[in-house]
């Protein structure tokens, strides 16, 4: 485990395949790689996730959507921030959809953010936490839950704001619906 101090050394653990925890536009998230399917199994593992949950995929550009959508547009109206979109999917990774044949994707409203995950691809990000606690507010409280089970840390600080994303769902018609 290391505390990581550039986007470089983050950018090479998590291509490799590693797993770390990074403060995302919302929250302090368990990160791996999206197109990685040991990655992904290792963060179920980390957090003793429902197999059947799907995970939260954060997008640096509409580019990096799995499946082609027929709402493109509507997705600028919400898009870089604080608002997570389930979309239909027949083509994104098993290990990604869980059978739901649907993905979850945020396009954060953090460049930095933003230029990780045009270098490392889409990420998985579900809270840092096990399932059931409280999600990490600091990145102590993250390694006080995964230690040195995790390749890296990032301390972006204390999140104070820990209302989570708006999450809609947009059809392949495009029609849309506030899930929460």
């Amino acid at each position: 485990m290391i505390i990581a101090e550039s986007f470089a050394e983050i950018e090479k653990i998590l291509l490799s395949g590693g797993v770390g925890v990074l403060r995302t536009d919302t929250l302090y998230g368990l990160v791996a790689v999206a197109e990685n399917q040991a990655a992904v199994e290792r963060v179920y593992t980390l957090k003793s996730r429902d197999e059947t949950k799907s995970p939260i995929v954060l997008i640096a550009s509409i580019d990096q959507v799995f499946d082609t959508c027929d709402a493109p547009a509507s997705l600028d109206s919400y898009w870089p921030g604080k608002v997570s979109i389930v979309l239909p999917s027949m083509t994104a990774p098993s290990w990604i959809q869980r059978g739901n044949r649907s993905v979850a994707y945020r396009l954060p409203d953090d460049m930095a953010l933003q230029n990780l995950l045009k270098t490392t691809g889409p990420l998985i990000a579900p809270s840092a936490n096990p399932e059931g606690s409280t999600p990490a507010s600091t990145i102590t409280e993250a390694i006080a839950y995964f230690g040195d089970a995790v390749d890296f840390y990032v301390d972006g600080g204390t999140v104070t704001d820990t209302t989570p994303s708006k999450l809609i769902r947009i059809s392949q018609s495009g029609d849309v619906e506030a899930l929460r």
